[in-house]
């Protein structure tokens, strides 16, 4: 089973283009699988059980983000990421509502897949997810205050604090909890252990199967609004180099080892565009526009992924 594991593992960059692929030409051949929307959540939600599962979620020390990391991670995040966005806001076209999905998706760090692509790409992934609630809670506060600043009162009015708690509770807490006790249980039986031998083969294929059904959904809405897309596009692919090397360069100035340098590399780069999607679907007037914008983000972001996993072990 082990061996197994190890080459779905060597394999995964492979594995995770393939999906992309697969997704994207059967979205353009098959209708109705924008439908699938309601797919994400439980494929989120499974991804990142089987992903806790593999790592020590016992109660130590080493589990709490020091006070270093924490400040590096939010000065990454709530400073330096946002003045990266302004200035990558420059190169954007006018249109309100456009600029609005930019800013709300680019100024929100990721609260679930980042731990499975930070753990893939060999990063602390015990520090930053001990500080997922913080980055929650910071950003549901900090967000309106930042779209306000740079769009306007309207603007900021338009965020909703409940897409982010919902995440949180479906998406981090409870496969955190379900991993904690499945661990437990295999720590006293011998099927627990063999249930949790058998679901370590499943992140991989589990990664993959979140990437085809977001590009499933996704790709059929870039048609309704196709030249913002394009418009957003540079922008967004200028953040997912730049971000990763600013919250490296943040982590090196904090003195992190290398692996808390690298989730704040993650995070950096990672946004929380699978969460304030239906953020924006519920605001009045987005349609095109606002899922074309942030479903580009996230194609450009998955795909940006795969290389942050091959490049970010090679940091030190």
């Amino acid at each position: 089973m082990q061996t197994s594991r190890d080459v779905l593992e060597r394999f995964q960059a492979p594995i995770y283009f393939a999906a992309v692929a697969v997704a994207a030409v059967f979205a353009t051949t098959v209708e109705g699988t924008q439908n699938w929307e309601s797919a994400i959540n439980p494929a989120l939600a499974l991804m990142l059980y089987v992903t806790f599962l593999q790592m020590p979620l016992s109660v130590r020390a080493s589990a709490i983000p020091s006070m270093r990391f924490l400040v590096a991670l939010l000065v990454t995040n709530f400073v330096a990421i946002p003045l990266l966005v302004l200035a990558l806001s420059h190169w954007l076209p006018s249109d309100q509502m456009l600029r609005f999905g930019v800013l709300l998706v680019l100024l929100a760090p990721c609260i679930d897949y980042v731990v499975t692509f930070a753990y893939m790409g060999k990063a602390d992934t015990r520090l930053l997810l001990a500080a997922t609630p913080v980055l929650l809670v910071v950003q549901m506060l900090l967000l309106p205050l930042y779209m306000g600043a740079i769009l306007g009162r309207e603007a900021a009015a338009l965020v909703q604090l409940q897409p982010f708690v919902h995440a949180f509770v479906w998406l981090i807490a409870l496969p955190l909890l379900l991993a904690a006790l499945t661990q437990r249980w295999a720590a006293r039986t011998a099927l627990g252990a063999r249930l949790q031998a058998g679901l370590g083969l499943l992140p991989v294929p589990a990664t993959a199967m979140v990437l085809f059904v977001v590009m499933a959904v996704v790709v059929p809405q870039l048609d309704a609004a196709r030249e913002a897309a394009k418009a957003v596009l540079p922008v967004y692919v200028a953040f997912a180099v730049l971000a990763p090397l600013v919250g490296w360069w943040m982590a090196k100035a904090f003195r992190l080892p290398a692996e808390a340098g690298r989730a704040v590399a993650f995070s950096a780069g990672t946004r929380n565009s699978l969460v304030v999607l239906p953020l924006a679907l519920a605001v009045p007037g987005a349609l095109p526009v606002l899922p074309a914008v942030i479903v580009t983000q996230t194609l450009t972001e998955l795909l940006s992924e795969l290389v942050y996993i091959k490049l970010a072990p090679k940091l030190r």
